[in-house]
């Protein structure tokens, strides 16, 4: 019966689709609604079944006939003038991500924004998500941002979770206790003191033979690393996360060289008949040099670089094409100028693709240099053209190195709080009580001091 009843009125009223939209009450005529028929009005009036009509809005009047949507009525203003005209203009003055979600909610694109609000409207959006990236409330830094092997649930179910726990974070967190500070701290003078030692050894005087003194303070260095490595990797609540952790393997690579290098030189000893052994020790002795990325467990600045070039990598190619152009077209132009000139030196194409480099990223070494007015013409458009190129993603890519770099500095405060919250067995009232008594003494002193003068 309710069924016999709702097609016959819908029948009746064929011309128009009445709604209700937070007690504004509309007459829609369904011919502009079928015009648009991706829209949810259009949706609706598609529909065959009362079922599925009633799936696309909130609630139904059978005796009206008539389909209540729980929505701004403000907003739908501007919906039903889109229907009318095929215009979309964005309110002014309103949130323009809660005009987004309004149009997305009754299948209307952003693309339909008329050309005199899209530009205001787009604008506003963009200055929301950067006043979101900027913000340094703490706050916004929830659970969900801090690390996965920093959180208490993680250890719960493992053996003797709770001890390994305490000594993931004396390894992992430098603000968790006095003695992870120590340990930070001695982490970051091995790592300094073993880079000063490879400086040290490629000096003439120690390039043939290693001081035994330096040998042995470079021992000392990877074994701590080695200690802390392994420390790590068994009392971590997940090997697969940890292995997948760039920083750890980063620590892996700064060690391992170290004893395959002593594999390799115990198998020279032995093996005389082995060639170009010496190049595989050099090439081993050179992977030292990542000891330094160490330095990004300790910096939120290395961390934040880090997550910049994983982030930015569309801006970072956009300037690695940009430069590839320049380079490309300004070698070859200088190449065409300058061949004849032998104290140039730009003698081919390869060859001013190098000055290109050196020029459009303002270094200018010097080696190669145009002589022809021509040449000089073509130099000084070369470097307009990089200094353009170079400064338009940097801009970018440096926005968001700070916003990475807040971000980093607003979750270690965020793990320091939560630690905090943990150890902190403090009676406010004890400190009060400890702090008035002490003010107490001291202004009794004072009026003892005072007085003394008098008698």
């Amino acid at each position: 019966m309710v069924h016999g009843q709702f097609y016959q009125a819908f029948e009746q009223d064929n011309a128009f689709l009445k709604v209700n939209i937070g007690g504004l009450k509309k007459k829609v005529s369904q011919s502009i609604l079928l015009e648009y028929p991706h829209s949810r009005l259009g949706k609706l009036l598609c529909c065959k079944t009362l079922e599925a009509r009633i799936e696309l809005c909130d609630d139904y009047d059978f005796e009206n006939d008539e389909f209540y949507f729980d929505r701004s009525s403000v907003m739908f203003r501007y919906i039903l003038n889109f229907y009318s005209t095929g215009k979309l203009h964005a309110i002014e003055g309103v949130c323009a991500r809660s005009f987004a979600l309004e149009t997305e909610y009754w299948g209307i694109s952003d693309a339909a924004i008329h050309s005199c609000c899209s530009y205001n409207f787009h604008m506003s959006q963009a200055n929301a998500e950067d006043r979101d990236g900027d913000s340094d409330d703490l706050s916004m830094v929830g659970q969900e941002d801090v690390p996965p092997m920093h959180n208490q649930e993680e250890f719960t179910n493992l053996l003797y979770g709770s001890y390994r726990r305490q000594l993931w974070l004396l390894l992992e967190n430098p603000a968790y206790s006095l003695a992870s500070k120590v340990i930070t701290a001695f982490s970051l003078t091995a790592i300094l003191v073993s880079i000063i030692i490879m400086g040290v050894n490629s000096l003439p005087e120690f390039r043939n033979e290693e001081d035994a003194g330096l040998r042995s303070v470079e021992t000392t260095c990877i074994i701590f690393f080695t200690l802390e490595f392994l420390a790590r990797m068994m009392v971590t609540p997940s090997q697969k996360r940890f292995f997948l952790n760039p920083l750890n393997i980063i620590d892996l690579i700064s060690f391992i060289p170290f004893y395959v290098t002593l594999v390799v030189e115990s198998i020279e000893e032995n093996n005389t008949s082995l060639k170009n052994i010496g190049k595989v020790v050099q090439v081993l002795r050179l992977l030292r040099i990542f000891r330094i990325l160490k330095l990004a467990r300790h910096s939120n600045g290395l961390k934040a670089l880090g997550a910049t070039f994983r982030h930015s990598y569309q801006e970072i190619g956009d300037l690695v094409v940009f430069m590839a152009v320049g380079i490309a077209i300004f070698g070859a132009l200088i190449y065409s100028t300058e061949k004849e000139e032998q104290e140039a030196g730009l003698s081919s194409i390869p060859i001013g693709w190098w000055w290109a480099t050196v020029s459009m990223t303002t270094v200018g070494f010097g080696d190669t240099y145009p002589v022809t007015i021509v040449g000089k013409l073509v130099g000084g458009l070369c470097i307009i053209f990089g200094l353009l190129m170079v400064t338009l993603p940097v801009t970018i890519i440096f926005n968001r190195f700070s916003k990475c770099y807040h971000r980093e500095q607003a979750i270690g405060a965020t793990l320091w709080s939560q630690e905090l919250k943990k150890t902190s067995t403090v009676n406010i009232r004890d400190v009060y009580a400890k702090r008035l008594h002490s003010f107490m003494r001291i202004k009794a002193s004072a009026l003892k001091e005072t007085s003394s003068p008098n008698n």
